[in-house]
């Protein structure tokens, strides 16, 4: 990080503390709250931090990405007020984080499918995870494997600190078999973000990649997948449900219960407005059934 932008950082929780005190309303709430991690979480986050700051306009929230990895070792560190993940914390990163007295708080704030995705030219259109599981593992390199072109798979994943990398680890190149040690093939490219492997997928007819739901758009092809024999879209019904095989929480972690300008924003995020922010950026609100969302 430039040193400019670093003291930026640092200077700014103050200089809004003193930019609001001349002239905030008697029981204002008044603060900074620093919100860190998960790139699949960032942009509905940063969303529900915009409309929880019209409501609150004396209160400055500042969200990042990095991934849940980023953001757990914030929380732990205390460098961070909120960390939001794309999967629950490990016994042994709570076990780190109460050794430094931080007592990790969870919250599910929304639901999500891990869409699977493949170049709009690429005939395929379903996959199994046992499927998933050969091409993300280096066992099946070509797509005429599975009745496409004879072209080499290229596949992509998110970073080792990614909340999601960890949770297709588990569930894909694991199968969900705790003592399974098998690993993502050594040639899978490992991306930045979510865009990137959205912009890689999109020019690339021989890539497949996985991302959060909220980065599907139509500029790739979502893949059905099954667990069994029972294929599914990675849609907001078939995660209500938890037909699509690949659906998980997303969370938001304090270091106990929140308190202060902190628990007006869990509370807000869970709240209405701050579910609306989840459901336009694509996401699965709390809550959620189908015949409500119907």
């Amino acid at each position: 990080m430039k040193i400019g932008l670093k003291l930026t950082l640092l200077l700014l929780p103050i200089l809004f503390a003193a930019g609001c005190s001349e002239d905030v309303p008697p029981g204002e709430p008044v603060g900074f709250i620093q919100v860190k991690g998960s790139d699949t979480v960032v942009n509905a986050a940063q969303k529900v931090a915009e409309e929880f700051m019209k409501d609150y306009p004396h209160v400055f929230v500042a969200v990042t990405g990095g991934g849940s990895g980023v953001g757990i070792a914030s929380l732990i560190n205390k460098t961070c007020d909120v960390a939001t993940c794309s999967r629950e914390m490990k016994p042994k990163e709570i076990e780190m984080a109460e050794k430094r007295s931080v007592f990790p708080k969870e919250f599910t704030v929304a639901h999500d499918g891990v869409a699977v995705i493949v170049n709009k030219d690429n005939p395929i259109d379903k996959l199994t995870i046992e499927d998933l599981h050969r091409i993300f593992t280096g066992k099946a390199t070509n797509w005429k494997e599975f009745g496409g072109k004879d072209l080499h798979i290229v596949t992509l994943s998110r970073e080792v600190s990614s909340g999601t990398h960890m949770y297709f680890k588990e569930e894909v190149v694991r199968l969900g078999k705790k003592d399974n040690r098998d690993e993502f093939s050594p040639q899978t490219l490992l991306l930045t973000s979510s865009q990137a492997i959205v912009e890689e997928v999109a020019g690339n007819e021989a890539a497949i990649g996985y991302l959060g739901m909220g980065y599907v758009s139509d500029r790739t092809k979502a893949l059905l997948v099954a667990k069994a024999d029972q294929f599914y879209s990675p849609d907001v019904d078939n995660v209500i449900k938890k037909a699509y095989p690949l659906s998980r929480g997303l969370y938001f972690y304090t270091n106990g219960e929140p308190n202060g300008v902190t628990k007006l924003f869990i509370d807000f995020t869970l709240g209405p407005k701050g579910q609306q922010q989840f459901i336009e950026t694509g996401f699965v609100p709390m809550g959620a059934t189908v015949a409500q969302k119907d």
